[in-house]
């Protein structure tokens, strides 16, 4: 049966069209004819005007993905037997695998499942979620058999947002399939839009570890210097100077101490700590750098306090202006900001906080967090300025004019180093 999937002729549908499937149905598109699905009405007419609302896509992109269409009516997939799965996998409140977006996915799907068909996932899941909760939901609702009637392929996501050298042609590619042939169909696949290449892996498993590995081990890392960071405050060293006199070696690795946002870094470790857990291991490294990492907006919140304290400013109703809400600097993705952490760590000491982003959209941001983003700083106002967030707005600012809006006495908290150190009051 696999053999009667015509690769250069079948019709392809990508199913999510969020910072993962945007770019992915830009790029089939170009190469063959596809359908972009997503359920959010709006968003299907800003694509169909042209407009990326996650500033990934530019309108010459757009316009060079000729056999690309945008739908939100699921009913247009119909012709399709090819179909990439890019729903979100987020975490619950209680930092547990979310997988009920996925799940209603590929119910949604099943319909138009048919026999030939292959479902390739790039969601972040953990170790079996794909062979064993996906496909036998297809099955169940398509009355199909999997391996028999349809396949699975699993070629997880790589997306760095905002970069515009390490985009989508130009990062190598995971590669897997539910059976060896469907494994090098899915490899043929990919290789007509990746430049970079792709590795195939020898099962759908092996890719879904590969996959949360790749976050777990930078968040480790992170979680270390995070530590570090702490200790050497404590003793009154600069972190940066150990930082940069550690990194004349060789093989040490450049890792900063930092808040731990967005939708990788700070979700994949817990889908794997998941999984660990339930075959009865526990994961005491993954989730004591998590631990560490998601404690980091509240130590920064109690340093700010102690900061000051030590300077003689009464926290009870401090005006902080806070420089930067995105999890990363020169993009408006906010996904898991731990700004907001940071905000609700420092509301507790009865301060008066304003935020400013030049990059995202306001209304989402109070949408999503309930806060409320200040247009611009207001001169002379303010007891403490930090800096969350790097954007190169914030860098190009002089200290002269960084000064101008705090009060006659004032402390500025520099968390990303923006500014050099004899600029700042106190560093991360």
């Amino acid at each position: 049966m696999t053999s009667s999937l015509k690769f250069k002729t079948t019709k392809l549908a990508v199913i999510g069209l969020g910072y993962v499937g945007l770019p992915l149905a830009i790029e089939f598109g170009k190469k063959r004819n596809v359908i972009g699905f997503d359920i959010d009405k709006v968003r299907i007419n800003e694509l169909k005007n042209l407009q990326d609302t996650s500033l990934q896509i530019s309108r010459d992109e757009f316009r060079q993905s000729v056999n690309l269409n945008f739908t939100n009516n699921i009913d247009d997939i119909k012709d399709c037997k090819i179909f990439i799965v890019t729903i979100p996998t987020p975490i619950d409140k209680k930092k547990k695998p979310d997988l009920r977006l996925l799940k209603k996915g590929c119910i949604m799907l099943s319909p138009f499942i048919k026999k030939g068909s292959l479902v390739i996932f790039e969601s972040t899941v953990y170790p079996g979620v794909t062979e064993e909760i996906c496909a036998p939901i297809i099955e169940k609702h398509s009355k199909l058999i999997f391996n028999k009637d349809f396949f699975c392929g699993y070629s997880p996501e790589r997306i760095n947002p905002g970069d515009k050298v390490h985009d989508i042609k130009n990062i190598l590619k995971l590669t897997s399939g539910s059976t060896p042939e469907i494994a090098t169909k899915v490899d043929e696949l990919y290789k007509e839009i990746i430049i970079a290449g792709t590795f195939k892996t020898s099962s759908i498993k092996i890719a879904e570890a590969a996959k949360v590995i790749e976050n777990t081990q930078r968040d480790v890392n992170i979680a270390l210097v995070n530590e570090l960071s702490i200790i050497f405050n404590k003793l009154n060293i600069d972190t940066k100077s150990v930082l940069d006199a550690a990194g004349t070696k060789w093989n040490f690795f450049p890792f900063k101490p930092g808040l731990v946002g967005g939708h990788c870094i700070g979700v994949d470790p817990y889908y794997l700590a998941h999984k660990s857990l339930e075959v009865g291991h526990n994961p005491e490294m993954i989730l004591s750098g998590r631990k560490i990492n998601d404690k980091m907006p509240f130590y920064v919140a109690k340093q700010l306090k102690k900061l000051m304290i030590k300077n003689n400013i009464d926290y009870s109703n401090a005006n902080i202006l806070i420089m930067g809400f995105t999890f990363k600097e020169n993009f408006p993705d906010i996904r898991n900001s731990k700004i907001s952490d940071l905000v609700n760590g420092i509301r507790k000491y009865n301060s008066n906080i304003d935020v400013f982003d030049p990059w995202p959209k306001k209304e989402v941001v109070k949408k999503e967090y309930n806060i409320n983003l200040i247009k611009k700083p207001i001169k002379r106002k303010y007891d403490v300025i930090l800096f969350a967030v790097a954007h190169d707005a914030f860098k190009k600012l002089s200290i002269k004019q960084i000064r101008t809006l705090g009060k006659k006495k004032h402390v500025i908290y520099d968390l990303k180093n923006v500014l050099n150190s004899e600029e700042a009051d106190l560093k991360l």
